[in-house]
């Protein structure tokens, strides 16, 4: 510490010497930064290599008090002194970037009211150094700034006066600028900006952005006058959180970010209207178009020549060239990045296509990442972590060109990061109304919509930029599903206008054109992976259900060579990519086909992207086993073919790796034996999807992949483990969906039950089990509990019964977990058990499994609840199944104290959260269907039962969401099924009457309609319906339903309008069928009133299956038809009161609707 102070004094008292000989100080003129006064002849300050040599001496421990020292610098030097005033500040901004130096709190204070004060006393000269001095100073200082901020950036602040554009000297335009980016610069967890200061920042920032260069503004100042702004207006977006929530605005930022993307790129020259307003169509301006500079600058990279450097050995870096290796032209990054450069990908290569959009698009050469920011070109600091310094660049014309396309090229890069942040922090069907300004649907270039991130990709001559592109366009990508749903172009359109549509369709298929050339032309291996991760987004979102064939088998056969890419990345990437295709829009045609493609298919043209391509064979390699002769069985017949995607992928996961592990492998484990693990991961996930997606392609190799997953799951790495549980989950829900009711696959073409009980005997003697006992990994006991819950019920009935011991034991240990993601799988296991038919009658099994789910309900985590609500539905299903068997031994045996217990359990879980609410009054609805008159005899259960039905009632009504109240309505229906409740004479009954016909009448959701419509056509008996009064009420409920059953302001309500009128025209016969003397006249009241409108939709209730024009209609028309013969033969055989029209005119109004549907049929 004290050799440092007296440092600093000695220093200052040489400064003092030469001032003393100059005997003059500057004679006006501005300064620029870097460049000395005439008095100092542009030398160095001479105490400045001495300090910079000293640095290296100084002790860690003294950092710290290097703030002290400048303190006491300061103090030294009064603020007449302009020389001085220079000195210090070029020294503070050297020691604070050189240093790394944290400001304590009370220093700050001092050091940035002596900064303000020199910017405001003395000369211009001076505010380029004393600036410079500022921004670092406030470099991640914000929060600690507040007081001085009406100084720095109220209406007459320091940096708003020298970043305006009136400003003659361009050096401290930039200067201010660069302070004003790092004051936006956030700090996690401390207060950030306020919201005014965030906006006059954010307008200062798009005026730079939005003006031209001025003329006494060289070019290279410019980019880091506009790279500044960007990285600004990122700060803003990323740590501040602005909301960019007014059209014009967002507009307007977007239309200059549009520009700043095309800075400088060789062969454009881009005019954008000031503001891009949200909208699916191009944007037309009155301004030039795209001026192309024909031939093509060499800057650009032509196809042919990339080509021929990828196949020579690396070549030396040149100036100004854009490589991998560049770093940021700034001292020091807001927070440690991941970059561009080799080897950066690695394990994050198996996220999603877009998962490097966060960390690698904050980019070094953005401008402002650290405290100096962009630096002058004639900076004594500004390049030290460069690796193109100013010493690379030649003072010739090829020299400063290559500098300026540098430049150029951060700005560019600047501009996609600054994209990216906008992307995020603005709503998904926000960013949607831009999509033409950034995505092009045409391949012709003229207009500035055509201009497109795939301009970049294509022409950039920056590898680093093009990677920005993509990421950025990776992100648009992210998440438009919906937006691109709507694309259709699978049949000629010819008409005078181009539907949103097509135009839709269009975009994506350009994608996929230029994604593809893309692809082909380039070297960087780095830029060649973020080409395939954004084909992967595209892959993923698009609707090819609803697009021309032919898209994706582009895309399979030029992705194929690229599993043997040399760089990790890029095969992992490839992997990624192919399981996009097999997953989006499962299972697809034109992806069936491809999967049946012979093996060499699309192996054998190996371009210039493909040198490192073993022979046609190299993936027939497979794991041999003693279970292969068992997958001979479960191939289908004429699927010979072996399907080169699977044998790929086991080959990945099983073989040992062909040759040593390259540098780029970074997966690659010291001593390990296998391919890196990021490619082992996707590939297991690649076929987890074929399993999902195209199991009949899968089931060929079942068990051979049975033994992948045995050896996945015995290996010592947890994410291994983990994938080949998913795997076999995948698996045995494939198996499941071969053997359910609906299936519509032929019984030859399933799996053999044989060779599934084979194949869950490998499992179960293999390390499954070990899987579910292994604590120290809960995520794996978790997902080894939902794969065992995906075994086939007609296999687990023919296992040995020790194995379903097994089986079952664990599942209800498990329940009893600490651990509430495993907690949670085993419940659901358990719910998925208890409806095998092998257990479903076992008494014993299904009350240990009640006692477990009950318990599970009482857990604290949302999570555990929802699954075991869930699984007591199931259990309740199962209850209501074997009430129907003739054999009644089960409702003997089950504990009626149980029952009592169950349904206080599903009574409290009715008023938990939605997710646990569905299911609870589910099983409140088969608990009250499935009580015997036994039970409601006795008099505990009374209480109980008015409780559930209230709780019911309660939840109909509720506003919950529409799974919530239309469970509900589905119990209240099985309630109605009991015969054994007092139906139609409790008190309770009106209010579940009214709770019903108020939902048919009033709720938005029509199923959840069309459910309590059927709930009101359940009861058997007149008397069931209660009074005349209740009665007449649901009557002229129904009726109302019926004529506002057109009425919504939701178009997705639309498609269930003919399914509601079909149910309510159903309940009004039921109810004709079982009316009462009594009931007529209100029947015949509401006739006289809606009889064309009762009639009309009556007629349409007959015809509506014959015409199919309401598939889900619950009966045919005959049967229909039968049910208004029985209503009126039902009416015809009441015994009316003497006088009484009303049963004449039913009879009529029955009549004429039977003739004229006869007629209109026999017509």
């Amino acid at each position: 510490m004290r050799t440092g102070t007296v440092f600093v004094l000695v220093a200052f008292v040489i400064l003092g010497m030469e001032m003393a000989f100059a005997q003059r100080g500057p004679h006006g003129g501005k300064g620029t930064e870097g460049v000395l006064p005439e008095s100092t002849g542009g030398s160095e300050p001479s105490f400045l290599p001495g300090m910079v040599g000293h640095r290296n001496r100084l002790k860690s421990g003294d950092l710290a008090d290097v703030s002290t020292l400048l303190v006491q610098a300061c103090r030294l030097v009064p603020l007449n002194q302009n020389h001085l005033v220079s000195k210090v500040s070029q020294l503070t901004h050297h020691l604070l970037n050189t240093l790394q130096v944290i400001v304590d709190e009370r220093n700050l204070d001092f050091l940035l009211a002596y900064t303000i004060s020199a910017i405001q006393q003395c000369s211009s000269w001076t505010h380029v150094k004393i600036l410079q001095a500022l921004a670092a100073l406030v470099y991640g200082n914000g929060s600690r700034c507040q007081k001085y901020l009406p100084d720095l950036l109220g209406k007459s602040g320091l940096l708003m006066k020298l970043s305006d554009l009136a400003q003659s000297d361009p050096e401290v335009r930039r200067a201010a600028v660069h302070c004003m980016a790092n004051l936006c610069l956030s700090v996690p967890g401390q207060p950030y900006l306020e919201e005014p200061y965030q906006n006059i920042c954010f307008q200062a920032f798009l005026t730079i952005l939005q003006s031209p260069k001025s003329p006494d503004m060289d070019d290279i100042t410019f980019c880091m006058l506009l790279q500044n702004a960007l990285k600004g207006i990122q700060s803003l977006l990323n740590g501040g959180k602005m909301k960019l929530t007014q059209t014009d605005e967002l507009g307007a930022l977007l239309a200059v970010l549009k520009k700043s993307m095309f800075h400088g790129l060789p062969g454009i020259n881009i005019e954008m209207p000031t503001v891009l307003y949200p909208t699916p169509l191009p944007q037309y301006d009155g301004r030039p178009p795209v001026k192309l500079q024909l031939p093509e600058s060499s800057a650009s990279r032509p196809t042919m020549n990339r080509k021929k450097k990828s196949k020579i050995k690396p070549r030396k870096i040149q100036p100004g060239e854009e490589e991998e290796e560049e770093e940021s032209s700034g001292e020091r990054e807001a927070a440690p990045v991941t970059g561009l450069g080799r080897g950066n990908l690695h394990e994050g290569s198996t996220q999603s296509p877009s998962s490097l959009a966060v960390q690698s698009l904050r980019l070094d050469g953005s401008g402002a990442a650290g405290k100096d920011g962009v630096s002058s070109p004639s900076s004594s600091s500004g390049w030290k972590r460069v690796s193109s310094s100013d010493s690379d660049y030649s003072d010739t014309e090829g020299g400063m060109q290559s500098k300026m396309r540098s430049y150029q090229a951060k700005v560019r890069q600047g501009a996609l990061a600054c994209f990216l942040s906008t992307i995020k922090s603005i709503e998904k069907k926000v960013l949607c109304g831009y999509w033409s300004a950034f995505v092009s649907d045409t391949p012709e270039l003229g207009s500035p919509q055509s201009v497109s991130l795939m301009t970049l990709t294509l022409k950039d001559p920056s590898p680093k930029t093009r990677a920005c592109a993509l990421q950025a366009l990776s992100a648009i990508l992210e998440g438009s599903k919906q937006f691109l749903s709507v694309a259709e172009d699978t049949s000629d359109h010819r008409r005078a206008f181009t539907p949103f549509s097509v135009m839709i369709a269009s975009s994506i298929r350009e994608l996929h054109r230029c994604l593809l050339l893309a692809l082909v032309a380039e070297s960087s291996s780095q830029t060649l992976t973020q080409i395939i991760k954004c084909l992967a987004n595209l892959v993923s979102n698009s609707p090819y259900n609803r697009l021309k064939l032919s898209l994706l088998t582009k895309v399979w056969n030029q992705i194929k060579p690229y599993v043997r890419h040399k760089d990790v990345n890029v095969r992992v990437s490839s992997l990624t990519l192919l399981g996009a295709i097999v997953s989006t829009h499962a299972p697809l045609p034109e992806v069936q086909l491809l999967l049946q493609q012979p093996c060499s298919s699309g192996l054998s043209n190996s371009d210039s992207a493909t040198p490192h391509l073993s022979p046609p064979d190299w993936w027939k390699k497979a794991p041999a086993g003693p279970f292969l002769e068992e997958a001979s069985i479960s191939s289908p017949t004429g699927s010979a073919e072996p399907c080169w995607l699977i044998r790929l992928c086991i080959s990945t996961v099983v073989l040992p790796k062909e040759d040593s592990c390259s540098g780029s492998d970074a997966g690659c484990a010291a001593g390990s034996t296998y391919m890196p693990s990021p490619m082992r991961l996707e590939a297991l996930q690649v076929l987890a999807h074929l399993a999902k997606g195209y199991f009949s392609v899968a089931q060929a190799y079942l068990m051979e992949l049975a033994e992948v997953i045995c050896k996945c799951m015995g290996e010592a790495d947890p994410s291994i483990q983990l994938h080949g549980a998913k795997l076999l989950e995948e698996l045995g829900t494939g198996l499941i969906q071969q053997y359910k009711p609906d299936s519509t696959l032929a019984p030859e073409q399933r799996v053999p039950v044989t060779l599934v009980v084979l194949f869950w005997t490998m499992m179960l003697s293999g390390p499954l089990p070990r899987a579910l006992q292994n604590a120290e990994h809960p995520t794996l006991q978790a997902s080894a509990c939902d794969a065992l819950s995906s075994i086939l019920p007609e296999a687990f009935s023919s296992l040995r019964s020790d194995w379903q011991i097994l089986c079952i034991t664990v599942l209800l240990g498990l329940n009893d977990s600490k651990n509430r993601l495993v907690k949670a799988a085993a419940s659901r296991a358990l719910g998925v058990y208890v409806l095998f038919p092998c257990l479903r009658q076992d008494v014993i099994f299904v009350a240990d499994t009640a006692n477990a789910i009950l318990m599970s309900l009482q857990d604290k985590s949302l999570n555990v609840r929802a699954k075991a609500a869930w699984s007591l539905g199931n259990l309740t299903d199962t209850l209501i199944v074997n009430m129907e068997t003739p054999d009644p031994s089960f409702q003997e045996e089950f504990s009626g104290l149980l029952l009592l217990k169950m349904l206080r359990s599903a009574i409290e879980a009715s008023k938990d959260k939605d997710k646990v609410k569905s299911n609870a009054v589910r099983a409140l609805g088969n608990l009250l269907h499935f009580l015997q008159p036994s039970h409601i005899e006795k008099p505990q259960f009374a209480e109980i039962i008015e409780e559930s039905i209230q709780a019911l009632i309660s939840t109909v009504l509720i506003e919950a969401a529409m799974k919530v109240r239309w469970n509900a309505c589905y119990a209240m229906g099985n309630v109605f099924k009991n015969p054994a409740l007092p139906l139609g004479t409790a008190p309770w009954t009106s209010q579940a009457y009214h709770a019903l016909t108020s939902v048919v009448t009033s709720c938005k959701n029509f199923k959840v309609r069309i459910r309590s419509a059927t709930a009101l056509s359940i009861p058997g008996k007149r008397e069931h319906y209660g009074s005349v009064d209740q009665y007449t009420q649901i009557w002229n409920a129904l009726v109302t339903a019926l004529q506002k059953s057109e009425d919504t302001t939701d178009f997705l309500e639309f498609k269930y309008c003919a399914s509601l009128r079909t149910q309510i025209c159903q309940a009004l016969v039921h109810l004709l069928s079982l009316a009462s003397a009594s009931d007529l006249p209100c029947i015949k009241e509401t006739l006289e009133l809606n009889g064309d409108m009762v009639q009309s939709y009556f007629l349409q209730f007959l015809k509506s299956g014959a015409e199919g024009d309401d598939t889900g209609a619950p009966h045919s028309p005959q049967e229909r038809d039968q049910m208004v013969r029985t209503a009126l033969e039902h009416i015809s055989s009441v015994q009316a009161l003497a006088g009484d029209s009303a049963k004449r005119a039913i009879v009529a109004f029955l009549d004429t609707i039977l003739t004229v549907y006869s007629d209109s049929s026999g017509s």
